[in-house]
């Protein structure tokens, strides 16, 4: 577990479905979020049932959202939604292996969701939404950054140039001062996300 700001804080456990060659390591990143009197999990997987802190701070603050932001991230959603009673949002178009039992409220960018965050665009065409977590000066995204060697980087795709890079810069319009991605080093401020619209986008070699 690792406390970023007040009211928001992070774990990382190796993901179930792991495998060599996916292009990135097994460790990914959820997240909670409380903010406007909701406690919010984003993109979750579920800690094994041995590692009582995780449950137990869970437990004593228990969440009333579960937000899935990219198609392939449904991850463990159903598993909170049915402990806490949790409302479910995430993508209107799901992968057809990677359906929950929820039924997911549908987001896409410049939905405001309770609490107060704000669905993004970044510009990838994956379906993607990342969020902005304006009491925590925060932006979390699922897949559009990621960290490799030391570095926050775009992951790529065909409109690179064309189209993520403007997205991108766009959010250079918010005050952030956290970054938070899914896969690799999960923790990068303001000046690493600057840089990472300057470097070559990660292709996964």
């Amino acid at each position: 577990m690792i406390d970023v700001a007040p009211g928001l804080w992070i774990w990382r456990v190796d993901h179930p479905e792991w495998r060599e060659g996916l292009g990135w390591e097994p460790p990914v990143t959820s997240t909670l979020v409380e903010s406007g009197g909701e406690v919010i999990l984003l993109d979750v997987i579920a800690p094994p049932a041995e590692v009582s802190e995780i449950w137990d701070r869970l437990d004593a603050r228990p969440p009333t959202l579960a937000v899935v932001l990219k198609p392939d991230h449904v991850r463990d959603v159903d598993v909170f939604v049915r402990r806490y009673g949790a409302r479910a949002y995430g993508p209107a178009l799901l992968w057809r292996d990677n359906i929950p039992e929820t039924e997911l409220e549908p987001i896409e960018p410049g939905d405001e969701l309770p609490g107060g965050l704000v669905a993004l665009y970044e510009g990838r065409g994956r379906g993607e939404t990342p969020l902005w977590l304006p009491e925590q000066r925060a932006l979390v995204f699922a897949d559009a950054l990621t960290e490799r060697g030391g570095e926050l980087r775009v992951w790529a795709t065909p409109w690179h140039e064309e189209r993520v890079l403007p997205a991108l810069r766009a959010l250079l319009e918010l005050p952030f001062e956290h970054v938070i991605v899914s896969h690799g080093e999960p923790l990068h401020d303001r000046a690493a996300f600057e840089r990472a619209l300057e470097l070559p986008p990660f292709s996964g070699a």
